[in-house]
C-alpha cells in the first residue's frame, strides 16, 4: 500500500502551550501512523517576523523537538528535522522565486493582515513578503501530497499549488500539487479568556508541571455573574467551559447542566478540570523530564532527520535543476 506524504512545519518563535498541543501536535502523532511524515522546525520562517531578536531561537528549537518527542512523535515513524539544516529548501525557494509573479505574493490574505497586526515591527522586508514561497518550497521539496492545515491557512496552500502548476507548465510536470487535510482545531483560550499566547502571559505551557497546571487553573476567569456557588451558571461565557470541551468531550454536557442548575460551584469545577488536565498532560511532562537529560539524543534525532530529509529533497532539486537547465 502506497502511503501519502505529509509535510508539517512549526515556527520556533515561542515555547509550545496547550493550544499548540491540541491544535497541531496531537494531529502530528496521529498522522505518523497513516502517512510518510516529514516534520520540520522551520527556523527560517521564525526570522520573517523575528529577525531582530534571535536570542531564544536555538532554545526554542530544542524545546519544540523535546515537546514533540514527549507527546509521542516517533523518529522511527516520522522524519524530524530543522529546516535550515536542509539547504535544499533555500535553493528551491530561490529557483521558484524566478518564476513567481510579485502580485501573487502581495495578494496572499495574511500578508496585509500581519502587516497591520504586527505594525510595531519593521517587517516590510523581502523575507516577509516571500515567506509564502518559502513555505511552498518546504512542501514541494518533498513532493508532499498532503498538508494538514486549518481553514485560515488554505490560501497558503493554494499559493503552493499555483507555483507548482506554473513550474510544471513552464518546464516539466514533476511537482505534485499538494492537497489540504483540514484539521479541526479546538478553540482553547488563555486563562483570561483571550487568545492563548505567551505574549499575553495567559498560556499554559505544554511542558507545565502538575503544580503549575494547578496554579494556572486557579487563575482562570469564570462566570462574572455567578456570586454564590449555587447560583445558576453560564458556561457559554466561562473560560473553564472551553477547556472541558477539550478535556472531557463526552461528559461536557453533563458538566454544563450541573453548572446551569447551580449543582457545582466554580471552585469544585476548577478542581475537577485540574485533575483532567494533569491526567492528560502528566505522562508527557514525565517523558519530557527524561528527555531533557539527554540533549545528545535530541541532537542525534535532529541530525539523522536532516540527513533523511536532505536525501529526499536533493532528488527533487536534481529534477528541478534539470528541468530548468541550471
Amino acid at each position: 500500500m502506497v502511503r501519502g506524504r505529509v509535510l508539517n512545519g512549526m515556527r520556533p518563535t515561542n515555547k509550545l502551550h496547550l493550544g499548540n498541543y491540541f491544535g497541531s501536535v496531537v494531529n502530528m502523532v496521529a498522522l505518523q501512523d497513516e502517512y510518510e511524515c516529514f516534520y520540520a522546525i522551520v527556523d527560517w520562517h521564525a526570522l520573517t517576523t523575528g529577525y531582530e531578536n534571535t536570542e531564544e531561537l536555538q532554545d526554542n528549537i530544542l524545546d519544540i523537538a523535546i515537546d514533540w518527542l514527549s507527546a509521542g512523535v516517533d523518529p522511527k515513524k516520522a522524519v524530524i528535522f530543522i529546516q535550515s539544516h536542509v539547504k535544499e529548501h533555500a535553493e528551491l525557494h530561490l529557483l521558484l522565486s524566478m518564476i513567481t509573479p510579485l502580485g501573487w505574493l502581495e495578494r496572499v490574505p495574511t500578508y496585509k493582515e500581519q502587516l497591520r497586526e504586527l505594525k510595531e515591527r519593521n517587517i516590510h522586508t523581502y523575507g516577509f513578503l516571500g515567506y509564502p514561497l518559502l513555505m511552498a518550497a518546504d512542501i514541494l521539496a518533498y513532493k508532499a501530497d498532503t498538508v494538514p492545515v486549518g481553514e485560515d491557512q488554505l490560501p497558503h496552500l493554494e499559493f503552493a499549488r499555483e507555483v507548482a502548476r506554473r513550474f510544471n507548465h513552464l518546464y516539466k510536470p514533476i511537482l505534485p500539487e499538494p492537497q489540504a487535510k483540514l484539521t479541526k482545531v479546538p478553540l482553547l483560550p488563555g486563562i483570561d479568556g483571550r487568545k492563548m499566547s505567551k505574549s499575553y502571559g495567559n498560556h499554559i505551557p505544554m511542558s507545565a508541571s502538575p503544580d503549575l497546571i494547578r496554579e494556572k487553573v486557579q487563575q482562570m476567569v469564570t462566570d462574572p455573574a455567578r456570586i454564590r456557588k449555587d447560583d445558576p451558571g453560564h458556561p457559554e461565557v466561562c473560560t473553564i467551559a472551553a477547556f472541558y470541551k477539550v478535556f472531557l468531550p463526552e461528559g461536557v454536557d453533563e458538566v454544563f447542566d450541573q453548572c446551569r442548575a447551580g449543582e457545582i460551584g466554580c471552585v469544585a469545577c476548577k478542581k475537577r478540570l485540574t485533575e483532567l488536565i494533569i491526567g492528560r498532560m502528566e505522562p508527557i511532562y514525565k517523558k519530557r523530564q527524561e528527555l531533557e537529560k539527554r540533549p545528545d539524543y535530541i541532537r542525534d534525532v535532529l541530525k539523522e532527520g536532516a540527513a533523511q530529509a536532505r536525501e529526499v529533497a536533493a532528488k527533487t532539486l536534481e529534477e528541478v535543476r534539470q528541468a530548468m537547465n541550471v
